[in-house]
C-alpha cells in the first residue's frame, strides 16, 4: 500500500523535473535532459526562482507526430509563461506566506493559495513532466511490471489505450489526462481541468496519486497541426510516448 511518505518521496524525486533556481538551473537541466532521476536530490528554491528546463530533445524531434512550431511555442512561450507567472505569484505572496516553496508544500496547501499560484505551479510541474514522457524513439508499448499491471487492470494494452484516449477526448475544455498510481497501488485513468494534477490536495481533483502518464489536451498543444481535431492529436501522441520514463515512475526509479 502506498503511504503518504512514499507520495512525498515521489514528489521530492520528481521535483528535479520541475524545480530550478538561478544558480542550479544548469544542474537541473542536465538531470531533466538525461531522464535519470533515481539518484537526484530534492532542490529547494530557497528564495531563488523557478526556471524553464531545457527540452530533452530538439524542437523538431517529435515530427511528424508533433510539429516543430507547436513545440517551440508550447515550450518556449506557454511553459515559460507559467514559470514567469509562478515566480510573480510567489513574490506577491511574500516570503512568509509559505513555510517553503517546494511543489510538495505548494500542492499540499493548494486550496489555501491564490489561483495564480495554483494555475502556474500546476502548469510548470505538468509541462515539465509531460516533456519527459515523450521521446523521438517512440516506444510503442510498456514493458515489465507496468505492462503486466496495465493488462491486469484493464484487460489488455489496447483496452487501456482506448480508455485513456476516451478520458482525454471527454475532458471538456482545457485540461489533462492521466494514468495514476493510487495510494492503494491501483492503476487508474483520470483527467483534471486546467493545470490541476493528481498530486494536489484538492476536492476538485477526483483521483489522487502518483502520475505515471500525462497528456496535455489544451488546444495550444495541438491546434497548429490538428486544428480542432483533438482525436488526431491523441492518436499521434501514442507514437511518441516514452514508456521507459513511465516505467521508471511506476517502479519508483525516476
Amino acid at each position: 500500500m502506498e503511504t503518504e511518505n512514499s507520495r512525498r518521496d515521489f514528489i521530492k524525486k520528481s521535483a528535479t523535473l520541475v524545480l530550478g533556481t538561478i544558480t542550479a538551473s544548469s544542474i537541473l537541466n542536465s538531470a531533466f535532459a538525461s531522464g535519470n532521476f533515481a539518484d537526484s536530490i530534492f532542490i529547494d528554491p530557497d528564495g531563488g526562482k523557478f526556471s524553464l528546463p531545457a527540452l530533452p530533445y530538439a524542437y523538431d524531434a517529435l515530427e511528424p507526430h508533433i510539429d516543430k512550431m507547436t513545440m517551440e511555442i508550447h515550450h518556449g512561450k506557454h511553459h515559460k509563461t507559467y514559470v514567469d507567472n509562478l515566480n510573480k505569484a510567489l513574490d506577491a505572496l511574500g516570503k512568509n506566506a509559505l513555510e517553503d516553496q517546494s511543489f510538495e508544500h505548494i500542492f499540499d496547501k493548494i486550496e489555501k493559495l491564490p489561483d495564480a499560484v495554483r494555475n502556474n505551479a500546476g502548469g510548470h510541474y505538468n509541462h515539465s513532466l509531460f516533456w519527459t514522457l515523450m521521446t523521438p524513439k517512440g516506444n510503442t508499448e510498456p514493458k515489465g511490471k507496468l505492462a503486466e499491471d496495465i493488462k491486469a487492470g484493464f484487460g489488455s494494452f489496447e483496452e487501456f489505450k482506448k480508455q485513456f484516449s476516451d478520458a482525454a477526448m471527454k475532458r471538456f475544455g482545457s485540461g489533462w489526462a492521466w494514468l495514476v498510481k493510487t495510494k492503494k497501488g491501483k492503476l487508474v485513468i483520470t483527467s483534471t481541468a486546467n493545470q490541476d494534477n493528481p498530486l494536489m490536495n484538492s476536492d476538485s481533483v477526483e483521483i489522487k496519486g502518483t502520475p505515471i502518464l500525462a497528456l496535455d489536451v489544451w488546444e495550444h498543444a495541438y491546434y497548429l497541426k490538428n486544428q480542432n481535431r483533438r482525436a488526431d492529436y491523441i492518436a499521434s501522441w501514442w507514437n511518441v510516448v516514452n514508456w521507459e520514463t513511465a516505467e521508471g515512475l511506476y517502479e519508483g526509479k525516476k
